[in-house]
């Protein structure tokens, strides 16, 4: 079974990912949050950041591309590839309401004949193998076969399937059935992801589709960083805290943006210590960073961390 971190964007950046692969491990490939290229045809100071050359990367790192417009994609991979990136991933999958409302990521998933005009030009074109990430539909499951089938007109190199529609986001059940339709006709390899947030629901997942070689861990990796590896301890975390808090300090050149982005990561870390409710209160509310550092260091050496 290979195991992918999925693209979360505001959290997996090129500093998490890079200590994320020195503490814990456990990941086949890297899925990045996504570049969103346009018109003018330059990287931003932060997509020049999040895209580093390949060869200086001591993990694999996939470069996720949003976008409706074919010839903006094909630029991105031309980035990409020169950079030393062998595979890019299209994303039809984010139901974010300001992506959708631009018909890109899940957006594209309302109109099959503009996705596959979309696909041909990209395939027709494109200098690297292309993957894609991808959800059931925008508002009901039963519009996965039409868009199955559009999607089954490509040599996609491995497609990921959210087996949830855009409207719920990320709640409700994820529709196993519909993903057991993908499995039964899917003319390219599949990645399941949604809703594994432990070892357990990895092999039930596997169990249940012993044909799937990949599945795509989001948020039950980001809540337990060492899932797939030795398992996540307080001082291990602590250390990959603590890295992440002294190069976010440099990156964003104080401690203010620092600690917002570690606090996104607190999100998920912190309902898996045992009786946080007190200092999870102190940590929510504070602006300083020595005391932000406090409580964190108190977390880290009073309360138990509950791994999956």
């Amino acid at each position: 079974m290979r195991y992918y971190y999925a693209p979360m964007e505001g959290l997996t950046d090129s500093v998490y990912r890079r200590l994320h692969h020195r503490y814990f491990g456990g990941v086949d490939r890297y899925f990045m949050p996504f570049l969103s290229p346009t018109m003018h045809r330059t990287l931003s100071a932060k997509e020049d950041r999040e895209l580093p050359p390949a060869d200086s990367l001591d993990f694999l790192a996939v470069p996720q591309i949003l976008t409706k417009v074919a010839e903006d994609f094909l630029w991105a991979v031309n980035v990409c590839r020169d950079r030393g990136y062998t595979e890019v991933n299209l994303n039809t999958g984010c139901p974010s309401g300001t992506v959708v409302a631009k018909g890109k990521g899940a957006g594209m998933l309302a109109d099959p004949h503009a996705l596959d005009c979309f696909l041909d030009a990209v395939f027709t074109a494109s200098p690297l193998p292309i993957s894609v990430k991808t959800r059931l539909g925008l508002t009901e499951s039963a519009e996965f076969p039409e868009l199955l089938e559009v999607f089954n007109r490509y040599p996609i190199k491995e497609m990921t399937v959210h087996p949830r529609v855009r409207k719920q986001f990320y709640q409700g059940d994820a529709d196993r059935e519909m993903f057991r339709y993908a499995v039964q006709n899917s003319k390219n390899p599949l990645c399941y992801n949604g809703d594994l947030f432990s070892l357990s629901d990895c092999s039930a997942i596997t169990a249940e589709f012993p044909s799937v070689e990949a599945l795509m861990l989001g948020r039950g990796l980001a809540a337990d960083p060492g899932m797939l590896s030795a398992g996540t301890t307080n001082e291990t975390l602590e250390a990959f805290h603590n890295a992440l808090l002294e190069e976010y300090l440099v990156l964003f050149g104080g401690s203010r943006n620092a600690m917002f982005r570690l606090k996104e990561n607190w999100s998920y870390w912190l309902p898996r210590f045992e009786n946080n409710e007190k200092l999870g209160k102190r940590l929510r509310k504070t602006t300083d960073l020595q005391e932000y550092r406090t409580v964190t260091t108190e977390i880290f050496r009073t309360l138990p961390f509950r791994n999956t």
